[in-house]
């Protein structure tokens, strides 16, 4: 390519492709090589011209986007943006693409599509050069939970007199690669262990789906976050796709999931998520900040280590995209950078 996005859009909808390929090729720095029906098309169109990136629907006739997939990561790993509808099915199989060495997700309803697609063409750009910007060779060999030896609970300190010191929690934040990077991380965890609350970066009905998945892998509990859920120990409370989640302290540690307006181009935002630990748990706090690209939880997570909590970013070599915990680190926010592998015992041995 010319140092141009080259972009492969393969969708049965001819609206997605038309739309698609209008709005990408209108974005500076992005060219459009192909539009193709289905996987077979696409094949044979990447023969000629491998893409950059890969647009891939899910469900298609002759070859499911899944399928796919595989075959792309497995003889050339390349960035690949899932386009999958908004339906219970849709967002289970687009977990699993995830799993399979997917960068991101882009999606997609049921009935006015165009409309949609061209109200949100922003996310749908964001998605690609942020898939353009990940190392795919990560997404594949991201290693898997159980290549690590869980992790037991590291003494703490001798707790002071009752109700006189907060109980720990963790604040995690990721992105792009996040996914796979989770189901490393979560599942090495002890059900002794902190708290947890965790913003990743995906569109609204999707988190449901990816917390489902990742209690199913892990030994302590993972669900989508409510409004007003308490933090306990051994559970991950996953900030809603399309909602902010903020820490509240009232009897105990809460969580506030509320609407309001992207922050960094994101909803939820991980800087939202980390300005109120800062505020909220101060020194009684541990910041994670893993791959994914852009700034987004940069800021917040120095507000969290100024208000003396400990903060880790996922260091560059084990990064899909080291963008966000890179930005991190320049701000001065970071504590220690850690290799995925042991962000886990990084958690315990602070938590």
């Amino acid at each position: 390519m010319t140092g141009r996005i080259g972009v492969l859009i393969v969708d049965d909808s001819a609206v997605v492709r038309q739309v698609l390929a209008a709005r990408l090729r209108g974005s500076a720095g992005i060219e459009v090589i192909g539009a193709v029906p289905d996987p077979i098309f696409a094949m044979e169109h990447m023969n000629r011209a491998w893409p950059d990136v890969v647009v891939l629907d899910i469900e298609m006739p002759r070859m499911d986007g899944l399928t796919f997939l595989k075959k792309i990561m497995s003889v050339r790993p390349t960035p690949v943006v899932i386009c999958s509808t908004l339906t219970r099915r849709g967002a289970e199989t687009t977990m699993e693409a995830l799993a399979a060495g997917a960068a991101a997700v882009i999606a997609k309803p049921d009935s006015g599509l165009k409309r949609f697609m061209e109200e949100d063409s922003g996310d749908i750009v964001a998605a690609v050069r942020a898939a353009a910007a990940s190392n795919a060779s990560r997404l594949r060999q991201a290693p898997r939970s159980l290549t690590y030896a869980a992790v037991p609970a590291a003494p703490g300190p001798a707790p002071g007199p009752p109700g006189t010191e907060p109980a720990q929690l963790v604040a995690m934040g990721t992105s792009t690669g996040g996914t796979q990077a989770l189901e490393v991380v979560l599942p090495a965890l002890a059900p002794t262990c902190p708290g947890i609350v965790l913003v990743q970066h995906m569109p609204e009905k999707f988190t449901a789906a990816f917390a489902e998945r990742l209690d199913a892998l892990c030994r302590v509990r993972v669900r989508e976050a409510a409004d007003g859920d308490p933090v306990l120990p051994g559970q991950v409370l996953v900030a809603p796709g399309g909602r902010h989640m903020e820490l509240r302290r009232t009897d105990t540690y809460r969580v506030r999931v509320f609407d309001g307006p992207p922050v960094n181009r994101h909803r939820p935002s991980v800087d939202v998520l980390f300005r109120s630990v800062a505020k909220v748990a101060g020194r009684h706090a541990v910041g994670v900040i893993m791959t994914g690209m852009g700034d987004d939880g940069a800021r917040g997570l120095l507000e969290m280590r100024r208000a003396g909590a400990f903060t880790v970013a996922q260091d560059e070599a084990t990064c899909v995209v080291h963008g966000m915990p890179r930005e991190a680190v320049l701000r001065g926010a970071v504590d220690r950078e850690s290799p995925l592998g042991s962000i886990a015992e990084v958690i315990h041995r602070h938590g």
